[in-house]
């Protein structure tokens, strides 16, 4: 694993010939070695696709390329960071999570309308997501950011999970997800908070919940 979590707010990163590297703009913090940071343009892995999708996607959040050999320190805003392994699965996470990821997973973006049709949609708005999320697939890691730190929940048949949208960081595996409602009509009268919604995983794999109801 490329990354080494330093502290609860800052990862360092190996950096090694040849393998490129893609972090948030900005987040470098101090680097040691022969290490350079050039714009990326081409949409990481994922190629022009990749860089399209962000586009549709509205995404603001520029990646620079990383390379050379040395370490790097990245972090930003004074987020938690939390570091993911990837297996070969696809991990579905905000692009504005994302502080820094090996350059081996392949990068895209997924319509929410194709994981639960409108409701799909409508997560998107209450979890203020959008109608797009990025999914990160293949073998490599991922360092993540979150307000208050970053738990990790396993899913499994016998036991879904239900999560709050506004605490949701990330999920990967063999997941599906929807969007439901936690309260009776009743009771969501006079009620303005998200939590009149929550998104429930079921399946197997992991998913990744902050300590707070902010977002980024």
């Amino acid at each position: 694993m490329p990354f080494r979590e330093v502290n609860a707010k800052m990862v360092e990163a190996i950096v090694q010939p040849g393998v490129k590297m893609f972090s948030q703009r900005g987040a470098m913090l101090a680097y040691k070695g022969d290490v350079s940071f050039t714009p990326n343009i081409s949409g990481g892995q994922g190629g022009l696709m990749s860089m399209i999708g962000r586009r549709v996607a509205d995404e603001q959040v520029p990646l620079m390329t990383v390379e050379g050999d040395g370490t790097v320190l990245f972090g930003h805003g004074g987020h938690h960071v939390h570091v993911i392994s990837l297996t070969g699965d696809t991990m579905y996470v905000e692009a504005d999570r994302l502080l820094a990821f090996d350059g081996t997973l392949q990068q895209g973006t997924m319509f929410l309308g194709s994981q639960g049709g409108v409701m799909g949609m409508v997560r998107g708005q209450v979890s203020g997501q959008g109608l797009f999320t990025t999914t990160l697939k293949g073998h490599g890691a991922v360092a993540v950011m979150a307000h208050g730190g970053v738990i990790e929940l396993p899913i499994t048949p016998q036991r879904p999970v239900h999560v709050d949208p506004q605490s949701y960081v990330a999920h990967h595996g063999d997941v599906r997800n929807k969007l439901s409602t936690a309260l009776g009509w009743r009771d969501m009268v006079g009620r303005g908070s998200g939590e009149a919604f929550q998104l429930e995983f079921s399946g197997n794999g992991v998913v990744y919940v902050q300590a707070s109801e902010e977002k980024l």
